[in-house]
């Protein structure tokens, strides 16, 4: 028999602590969930968020932002877009339909919810380099500069009001649309094709594309962080993520 006494050089033990070449899960992603905001949805709210608020103003002020009214030089392309969709002409106003303001009055709501997202995001976020989901790959990836990361309770906090209020915009958007074809399309059927397409479609239809797009990257950040605290694992690159159970 050959004894192994006198060679302990030849028989090392196996090293198991992880080498810094091949990084463990936990050290990749520190074992922490943090929300990082598409830059997408940033410059969406920032333009989106004053024209819902012009909107707002026009119709809870009726009459007096309409044609006529004291206040209608603030909003003199409604008299165009009031005779395109009646539900912002003297038709609805006339007739005492509830849904312009009941509509107006989520509008509040929503742009609440979405100004109180962005107050988490700049008072409680810390700066990193532009990486996350919407981080422009271009050469105009240097205007975006820097993008904001929330961290903990604020995080979770951030990206739930985010996706709740993308949700309420999508779905009231929705209803909008599904009220005109249930009516028969009462309020916009008088148009022609190119009318209806260029002032009724397509900027309406930019509200079911920006908030659908919200609710797609806040969606996916919450089921990273469920997926944590079930237990699994995330994986993330530059502009995708990917959760799975192990």
């Amino acid at each position: 028999m050959v004894s192994t006494r006198g060679h302990p050089n030849d028989f090392h033990e196996p090293d198991l602590t992880p080498s810094k070449s091949t990084p463990s899960r936990q050290s990749r992603s520190n074992g922490k969930w943090a929300h990082t905001p598409s830059n997408i949805t940033i410059a969406w709210l920032l333009i989106s968020l004053p024209l819902v608020a012009w909107d707002t103003g026009y119709v809870l002020l009726r009459p007096h932002s309409m044609p006529g009214g004291y206040l209608h030089w603030l909003w003199a392309p409604y008299e165009l877009y009031g005779r395109v969709d009646y539900i912002y002409g003297w038709k609805a106003f006339n007739s005492r339909n509830g849904f312009t303001g009941a509509q107006g009055s989520l509008n509040v709501v929503e742009s609440l919810m979405y100004a109180y997202y962005l107050y988490i995001l700049y008072t409680s976020g810390k700066q990193v380099a532009a990486r996350g989901r919407g981080a422009p790959k271009t050469a105009i990836a240097g205007f975006w500069g820097e993008q904001r990361r929330v961290e903990g309770t604020n995080g979770v906090l951030a990206v739930l009001v985010g996706y709740s209020a993308a949700l309420m915009t999508f779905s009231k958007t929705v209803l909008y649309w599904l009220s005109e074809y249930f009516s028969g399309f009462d309020n916009i059927g008088h148009n022609s094709l190119l009318d209806l397409i260029f002032l009724w479609i397509i900027p309406n239809g930019a509200w079911l594309v920006g908030s659908g797009y919200i609710m797609y990257v806040t969606g996916i950040e919450i089921m990273q962080g469920l997926t944590i605290a079930a237990g699994g694992s995330t994986t993330s690159s530059d502009d995708t993520s990917m959760v799975k159970f192990e």
